[in-house]
């Protein structure tokens, strides 16, 4: 406890998921936690409630991280309250739409990119300007998918953007690597949250996932907090451009069968 004391962290997307499930962990580890949120306001408000419930001082803010205004204001008010952002987890995304690329709007494309790849672009660029105005060390932490790796039909939109992040993270690494601020992703596999909602809804479609899963279960969103946690303290300061692949062995079990 308290390795975290008197930082603050930014987590984007963190009203629900593993978004919150990191704000929650900061919290107790002693952060001033920004929890953001796009259009659940009911869902930060509960999760400012939980945080209110446990002493852990935060600040709530409406974000839309594809849109590049909305990063800037959300990013000077953080700094004008707290006068700096120590972390920064760039959790919020979007699903793809399971379209072949022959059937998908431009908008659908763009929707996925603006905020999978745009948004912590944005958000790392306007954090970057606030940090090195200071000369202060940081933290980068974007929250990623096994899909940056491992593709699947239809998912074009969803496989580009976080295939995208996770080189953007690495040449962003390279950047910041002399500065002391390091840059990681967290690729979670199947983990239990709104994207995957029909699993979470239908047990016998949730079984079936499973089975391709080799630990045979699902991830919580707490199963992502420890390596969040760590990332975000000074026991990584040597690890940066690297990935915490966090997916029950599904990932390397994909090819099974081939």
């Amino acid at each position: 406890m308290g390795k975290l004391n008197n930082k603050v962290a930014l987590i984007t997307g963190s009203d629900s998921g593993i978004g919150r499930a990191i704000a929650e962990a900061y919290g107790e580890e002693g952060a001033i936690v920004i929890i953001t949120y796009h259009s659940d306001r009911e869902g930060a408000e509960n999760a400012a409630a939980f945080l209110s419930s446990n002493n852990v001082e935060h600040s709530v803010f409406q974000l839309d991280v594809s849109n590049e205004q909305s990063v800037h204001d959300v990013f000077e008010k953080v700094v004008a309250k707290y006068g700096k952002i120590d972390i920064l987890v760039n959790n919020a995304g979007v699903n793809g739409r399971n379209v072949s690329v022959q059937d998908m709007d431009t908008e659908v494309f763009d929707t996925c990119i603006k905020t999978n790849l745009y948004g912590p672009f944005f958000c790392s660029r306007a954090y970057l300007r606030l940090r090195k105005r200071e000369q202060l060390s940081g933290k980068i932490i974007n929250i990623s998918s096994i899909h940056e790796e491992v593709v699947t039909a239809g998912s074009s939109d969803y496989n580009a953007s976080k295939g995208g992040l996770k080189n953007f993270s690495r040449s962003l690494a390279l950047e910041l690597a002399a500065d002391n601020i390091q840059v990681n992703n967290i690729a979670p596999g199947m983990i239990l949250t709104e994207m995957n909602q029909e699993a979470m809804d239908d047990k016998a479609v949730r079984n079936e996932k499973e089975q391709h899963i080799p630990v045979k279960k699902a991830g919580r969103p707490t199963d992502i907090k420890a390596a969040a946690v760590f990332l975000a303290t000074t026991d990584s300061d040597y690890i940066t451009g690297s990935t915490i692949t966090i997916d029950g062995g599904l990932s390397i079990h994909l090819g099974q069968g081939a």
